[in-house]
């Protein structure tokens, strides 16, 4: 079983409205990680999520939804806080841009008496604004370090400036967790923040430092590489009519897992040698199908394979 760790809140879009005294708003379920756990249970794979989540009646929607898709809630603490909203504008080319109201919300709050006692999983994939925002960064980064020796861990920082401008603080996470992580994936775009007039070569290979055997860099429309010790790997990207972006990096980071799994090369000790072209193609492919959807709706493997065909 894999097991997705982190956020759970609702994504609200604006309908264009002429009102001058209304807005009609449109919410979905979201939130990067647990977009990676509906990726993985679509593509074919068990799956748990670990968050905090509101008995709210948000709340009471994501948890019917994740029962749903066949993601697994054993792991879900419940509790009385309200459920993180994130207000979403997408632009004319489909890349979304998010503003957060999660102070005192459900996911946030995570503490480490609701970690599981459960540390062996397939893989442990945590990121975005869980892992900077206390006490749930806190409690993830003790359950990273008590599953590290039974568990493959793959780190998205997936980097949210309007939560925590402060790039320090993404920069303390990401070499606290990337120090513990065996694959770290990113954008072109966290980078550019995390370190300002990097290369994407220069950061990846001084996050190789940290001590992952693979940085795996998405960069959009031109597709990703893949950097190891011993090799870089440039995988171009798909061409699709995107609708928008939104769930396109979740979707990158659930197929990868997926692909490698399926491989029989998601351990810690075959991985340096994996095939990741194979994983990064089949990362790209399931990424450009959600690209050609609105919203973070996450391909099924039969989708995927279609569009491969």
């Amino acid at each position: 079983m894999f097991l997705a760790c982190g956020d759970a809140l609702f994504d609200v879009f604006q309908t264009p409205s002429d009102s001058l005294t209304s807005l009609d708003l449109s919410a979905h379920i979201g939130g990067s990680p647990l977009n990676v756990a509906l990726g993985l249970a679509r593509l074919g794979n068990p799956v748990g999520y670990l968050t905090a989540n509101s008995t709210d009646t948000l709340g009471e929607k994501i948890q019917t939804f994740m029962t749903a898709n066949h993601i697994d809630t054993r792991y879900v603490a419940r509790c009385d806080r309200n459920t993180s909203l994130a207000m979403v504008s997408v632009n004319a080319a489909g890349h979304p841009s998010y503003a957060f109201y999660i102070e005192g919300g459900a996911d946030v709050s995570l503490s480490e008496s609701q970690l599981p006692s459960d540390t062996a999983f397939d893989a442990i994939s945590l990121g975005s604004y869980s892992t900077v925002v206390e006490p749930c960064a806190s409690s993830l980064a003790t359950l990273v370090a008590r599953a590290r020796d039974s568990s493959v861990i793959a780190y998205d920082p997936n980097v949210r400036p309007s939560i925590q401008p402060d790039r320090a603080v993404w920069l303390d996470a990401f070499e606290r967790l990337g120090s513990q992580a065996d694959l770290i994936k990113l954008s072109d775009e966290d980078i550019e923040f995390l370190s300002p007039g990097s290369s994407v070569e220069t950061f990846a290979r001084a996050a190789l430092e940290l001590g992952p055997a693979w940085v795996v860099v998405t960069r959009g429309p031109d597709g990703a590489i893949a950097f190891s010790r011993e090799q870089t790997i440039e995988v171009p990207g798909r061409k699709v009519e995107v609708i928008d972006t939104v769930g396109a990096g979740d979707t990158f980071q659930a197929a990868m897992l997926d692909a490698l799994h399926r491989q029989g090369e998601l351990k810690r000790d075959l991985l340096p040698g994996a095939d990741m072209a194979a994983a990064v193609s089949w990362a790209i492919a399931a990424a450009a199908v959600t690209c050609s959807r609105r919203g973070a709706d996450l391909p099924t493997r039969e989708a995927v394979l279609e569009a491969l065909a």
